[in-house]
């Protein structure tokens, strides 16, 4: 049997902190996190180089403290709290399947992870180590979705692949209307234009403006993901189409 080969030399997997909630929609859902990571180690098999940003919203959401009254940066600054917990629990995971893993912070907290320097995690991904970059950006105001864009660049990912629970990106939401129309391809302008939700206005023109393909693929069906990395067409693309 001839042996599979990735696609992609080194993606960034974007996951949102709700997928590692699973149904209980918020905390983290042990068997959801351990799918997670058997899925993350199929693709590690295959030699793909892999980078991960997890959100923090399955335990707190910026925005949502702030629409309680609280300061902007404050919350922000916790959500991205909540991102470090939800980075070292997917790095036990991921370590007790033998996968090598490094936490990287953009805030210092050595005691827990290590600093995030670019030169650094290009060195662990090169020795296919998983990095999964933690506290977002470091800087209130910005969302997990831009920290995804902006590691993607620094590492010279190849790909962002964004993982949901719908099958891709639609004209309107799929879990409310049977009639929605899922995109197999789109252009960065139709998304902005569209307001589709795929990722955050800031995040999808760092994207455009670098020509950084994005796919959005369902990350609850079993084995999606090292299909999607098997260049299987799944999902949605999005990249500059003329």
């Amino acid at each position: 049997m001839a042996k599979q080969s990735s696609r992609y030399q080194r993606i960034l997997l974007k996951l949102s902190g709700e997928a590692l909630a699973g149904d209980k929609g918020f905390g983290i859902h042990h068997d959801t996190i351990e799918r997670i990571a058997e899925e993350i180690k199929s693709i590690h098999e295959l030699g793909t180089e892999i980078a991960i940003v997890v959100g923090g919203g399955n335990i707190f959401r910026g925005i949502a403290g702030t629409a309680q009254g609280m300061d902007r940066a404050a919350s922000d600054y916790m959500g991205m709290l909540a991102t470090v917990i939800n980075s070292m629990a997917l790095q036990d995971c991921l370590e007790k399947r033998g996968v090598y893993t490094r936490v990287m912070s953009a805030i210092g907290m050595s005691q827990l992870a290590e600093p995030y320097i670019r030169r650094r995690a290009i060195r662990h991904l090169e020795k296919k180590r998983v990095v999964i970059f933690a506290a977002g950006t470091g800087n209130p105001f910005f969302t997990t979705d831009t920290a995804a864009s902006l590691r993607a660049m620094e590492v010279g990912a190849d790909i962002i692949m964004k993982a949901t629970r719908v099958d891709g990106v639609y004209d309107s939401d799929p879990e409310t209307n049977a009639d929605a129309v899922m995109f197999k391809r789109l252009d960065y302008i139709e998304v902005l234009k569209n307001n589709l939700k795929v990722m955050d206005s800031t995040a999808i023109s760092l994207c455009m403006d670098n020509s950084l393909p994005i796919l959005v693929f369902n990350l609850n069906t079993p084995g999606n993901l090292k299909r999607v990395v098997l260049g299987e067409e799944l999902g949605t693309f999005v990249r500059r189409e003329k």
